[in-house]
């Protein structure tokens, strides 16, 4: 690993990190960018170090993140290889050393079980274990559930069998062998004559090392097998056992043919359970993401042989936080470091930057090209939208199961009283919010949050009685805030009680209007506004904006709040609009009087349904003559055009 380059330093202390990073080389490497415990933070790759460097530096990334990172970066060092590939590699094997917070990985790193084969053993094993990268061993894997692994060993041992890392008697032999690595050519003649065979051989899952019965060739070819077998290569492995059976079958040897007819059933019965989803040369991986704020999951669906053989889910630590891209290009990369079984194509939801190198990666890990895809339609795009969904599933038995969403909501509240120099967190939040459309129906939405969740019952709408020529965010903040905060409603039960947290949904105008309304009521609440544009928090001792951090659990409450008073609003305006709008242009239209205007909504609902019938399915309500129909219909026409989308506050 290369030191930081150091330039000739300018008057005053050290270089920055421009002048550092303008003496990087142009190579391919990674690059571990530090804080300022000398903490590796976040670990990268790149093509160009000098280039990429510098985008962070600049701020030319426009990732969300980078801002917050850059604010922690004090140094940085990189390591230079020979080619993108190699950076690739390098970089896997980084993140797995330091698990820089910045990065993508698994939330819960160490739960996920693997089947292994011990390869550097005389006689390999099979076992069910928690880690990863033992040399000498090849891992298959990870699985999300326990019992599909430990079953999958045991329907594995029925069908080809193998030894179990677990059993005493293969841990004896292995411990001779060990001792005198020269008798291998000859293990199954020393292990004859120094051990016994164990309960496994005698029921067929064992095929006898443990008693000499098997020599390390045949042996071998059982581990090929059993690694076949989990990487989904199960066709080649039918026909080598329906072989064998014949064989025996023609020599007469039918005890030997019933063992293998007895695997050739576990196999099939195997199958029987795993859907037909493709012909039967069709291998790949269908990866699915569903993403919280902070938090996402990804489920991957593991077709192999045009079967689906298993699903696997998994808890990312990064959410809405990173890019779509960068949340997939990261689980690919940290997936695939740990599993042996590669498939031919991978199937994702979005393109990645690198796909070229991780499938060049890939390639060499399975043998073979891999194809990195994202498909558009048809049954790949079905299973795509499938495993996300299970994906969403994950995430929400995990959120559920951990208390996440409760500690979630516990951080935030603490997050809004440091940022907010409030007294005490605020447990119960109100959000007003204005929707009106050029300053015709008017209405707010007050909606409540308490303790960090929304209190639906508490949430109150407001037509606003002020006439407007125009859209007034200002005088219809401080009416509402008026009837709200009137003494009346203070003292009203049905109004609940007195919030923690006023927030209005905008900038400095609405704060501003916000706080003289209260001023004039005589109430000290702590309040905010919140803008959309960049998310900042405008608060009333300072003129600067609060950011929160992008990602954090505040920003994410916050946001949430602000989100449902703008739905409510909404909602509430576009009722009030519809249904004026309804009696406005039936009552113009000639030839509809009530009892037509009657017959009308009970046929359409609305006038949204009313505008989006033709001119035939009007025609058909009864009581509706053709040519009132038309008319109708073309009045409809020109509200329309005249009629836009509300404007929201």
């Amino acid at each position: 690993m290369s030191e930081v380059p150091q330039g000739p330093a300018p008057q005053g202390g050290e270089p920055s990190l421009s002048d550092q990073v303008a003496l990087v080389p142009t190579s391919p490497g990674c690059y571990l960018w530090k804080d300022a415990k000398g903490e590796v933070v976040y670990v990268g790759k790149a093509k160009n170090l000098r280039s990429r460097m510098r985008q962070y530096v600049t701020l030319q990334d426009d990732r969300e993140k980078i801002p917050l990172m850059m604010q922690v970066i004090t140094s940085f060092d990189y390591v230079v290889v020979g080619s993108e590939h190699e950076a690739l590699v390098l970089e896997r094997n980084l993140i797995a050393q330091y698990h820089p917070y910045f990065n993508v990985d698994f939330k819960d790193d160490k739960s996920y079980p693997y089947i292994a084969i011990t390869e550097s053993d005389v006689f390999p094993a099979i076992k069910y274990t928690r880690e990863r990268h033992r040399k000498g061993t090849r891992y298959f894997g990870p699985y999300t559930d326990a019992k599909a692994a430990r079953e999958t060993i045991d329907t594995l041992r029925k069908v080809v069998p193998v030894c179990i890392s677990t059993c005493a008697e293969w841990k004896r032999a292995r411990r001779i062998l060990e001792k005198d690595p020269g008798e291998a050519s000859v293990a199954n003649i020393v292990l004859a004559e120094r051990c016994r065979p164990c309960f496994d051989y005698h029921v067929g899952r064992g095929p006898g090392v443990c008693a000499g019965m098997i020599d390390t060739v045949e042996y071998a070819s059982h581990v090929r097998q059993v690694e076949r077998f989990l990487q989904g290569q199960r066709a080649d492995i039918v026909g080598e056992l329906a072989d064998q059976m014949h064989d025996a079958a023609s020599e007469l040897d039918f005890e030997r043919a019933g063992r293998l007819k007895a695997r050739l059933d576990s196999l099939s019965a195997l199958d029987d359970r795993q859907e037909v989803m493709f012909s039967s040369d069709v291998s790949l991986d269908l990866v699915g993401f569903y993403r919280e704020e902070t938090i996402s999951a990804a489920c991957v669906f593991v077709v192999r042989e045009g079967r689906t053989v298993r699903s696997v889910e998994f808890i990312l630590d990064k959410g809405l936080d990173v890019s779509a891209e960068e949340l997939a290009g990261g689980f690919v990369k940290r997936y695939y470091d740990e599993t042996a079984d590669v498939p031919a194509e991978v199937d994702l939801d979005v393109e990645l930057a690198d796909a070229d190198v991780i499938a060049a990666w890939l390639a060499e890990k399975r043998g073979h090209n891999v194809r990195l895809h994202r498909p558009q339609r048809g049954e790949k795009r079905h299973l795509l939208d499938m495993a996300a969904t299970n994906a969403r599933h994950a995430l929400m038995r995990y959120m559920v199961r951990t208390g996440y969403a409760d500690e979630r909501t516990n951080k935030a509240l603490l997050q809004l009283e440091s940022a907010l120099a409030l007294d005490a967190p605020p447990m119960r939040i109100e959000c007003f919010d204005i929707s009106t459309l050029h300053g015709h129906f008017t209405v707010a939405s007050m909606v409540v949050f308490t303790n960090g969740r929304p209190d639906k019952s508490q949430y109150r709408r407001f037509k606003i009685r002020a006439e407007l020529d125009e859209a007034n965010d200002f005088v219809s903040m401080s009416e509402v805030l008026g009837r709200r905060y009137a003494p009346e409603r203070m003292a009203d039960e049905r109004f609940g009680s007195r919030p923690d947290l006023l927030v209005v949904d905008g900038g400095k105008p609405q704060l501003t209007a916000a706080i003289e309304q209260l001023d004039a009521l005589g109430l000290d609440i702590p309040v905010c506004g919140l803008a959309k544009a960049d998310e900042e928090v405008f608060v009333p001792w300072d003129e600067t904006p609060v950011v929160l951090p992008s990602g954090s659990p505040s920003l994410y409450l916050i946001k949430q709040v602000r989100d449902e008073s703008h739905r409510f609003a909404i909602t509430f305006h576009r009722e009030l609009r519809d249904k004026a709008m309804t009696v406005s242009v039936l009552d113009e239209v000639e030839g509809v009087g009530p009892k037509r205007k009657r017959a009308l909504m009970r046929r359409f609902g609305s006038l949204k349904r009313l505008r989006a019938a033709s001119e035939e399915q009007i025609a058909a309500t009864p009581g509706i003559p053709a040519e009132v129909a038309s008319t109708v219909w073309q009045a409809l026409r020109v509200g329309e055009a005249e009629t836009g989308e509300p404007s929201a506050s």
